[in-house]
């Protein structure tokens, strides 16, 4: 059975009364490179262990069981384990997890099921959960490399650089814990049925220590928001109205000043480094850490 074959995509689906699911926002390959495009780029060998969220009917799947010692796929829609349990039969280093991985305790499962050894990450990601299951699997801090594809436009704003329209606190944030670099493009028509949308694939390397030094990350991340908030205001008036009650606009300014930055700055052409340097002075100055 060829898992990218439209044909034997419907003959598989109708074996099983599948019907697909806007609400989850399902959209199966229909295009062999791509998967095997995606499993080539994740950095995987035959140490690794895989954690991959949405199998859908395993065409990724197969392709990262082909590479690593061990695959768990995390699956939401209950309907597709039993086309699971036929498209990967052939696969015996398979294991599939019925749940959310929104409501998974990711460390604790990779723990189970993987032990010591190294793991990845790998997905397919329905677009209505790419940024919350992108932060739930940095913040696990369980993985050596984070790959998924998302929509076009995340992924730049995941790249994006400081100054550009598409950098903000998601840019930021996913740069303080991985670097972030897009490895393959996939048009809508590679999958069915088609999505409104184009797709990237980007790998998320994850750094073994973080690229700043910071007081608090906590603060540094609130920071980073308030930064964030409201594009159109300065960097000061930004910063003023999220630490009213703590700090007096004059204050924050004189901060804000320490750090070399201008106060009618932006926040959207600050760097990490320069966040973190404004973060760990507001936290001097407010005893906020």
């Amino acid at each position: 059975m060829d898992l990218c074959n439209i044909s034997d995509i419907r003959a598989l689906l109708q074996r099983h009364g599948f019907r697909f699911s806007k609400g989850l926002g399902q959209n199966f390959l229909c295009d062999a490179s791509v998967p095997e495009g995606i499993a080539q780029r994740a950095g995987l060998d035959k140490d690794s262990c895989v954690l991959e969220v949405g199998p859908g009917i395993g065409c990724l799947t197969e392709q990262l069981c082909m590479r690593a010692r061990k695959v768990v796929s995390v699956e939401l829609d209950v309907r597709l384990a039993p086309v699971l349990r036929e498209t990967m039969a052939a696969q015996s280093n398979f294991t599939l997890v019925q749940g959310d991985i929104l409501k998974t305790d990711i460390a604790q499962l990779c723990r189970r099921e993987f032990g010591q050894c190294r793991a990845v990450a790998c997905a397919n990601l329905p677009y209505y959960i790419t940024s919350p299951a992108i932060a739930a699997l940095l913040e696990s801090r369980c993985f050596d490399a984070v790959t998924v594809m998302v929509q076009r436009e995340v992924a730049r704003r995941i790249c994006a650089r400081p100054g550009t329209p598409d950098y903000g606190a998601f840019s930021v944030f996913v740069q303080w814990h991985a670097q972030p670099q897009t490895v393959l493009e996939v048009g809508r028509e590679s999958f069915v049925p088609s999505p409104n949308v184009d797709s990237s694939v980007v790998r998320l390397d994850v750094r073994k220590a973080p690229p700043a030094e910071v007081c608090s990350e906590r603060l540094f991340f609130r920071v980073v928001r308030a930064a964030f908030a409201q594009r159109r205001k300065t960097l000061l008036n930004c910063l003023a109205s999220a630490f009213s009650g703590e700090c007096s606009k004059t204050d924050m300014q004189q901060c804000i000043g320490a750090c070399g930055l201008d106060p009618g700055v932006r926040g959207e052409t600050l760097s990490i480094d320069q966040f973190a340097r404004l973060s760990n002075r507001i936290g001097t100055f407010t005893g906020n850490i």
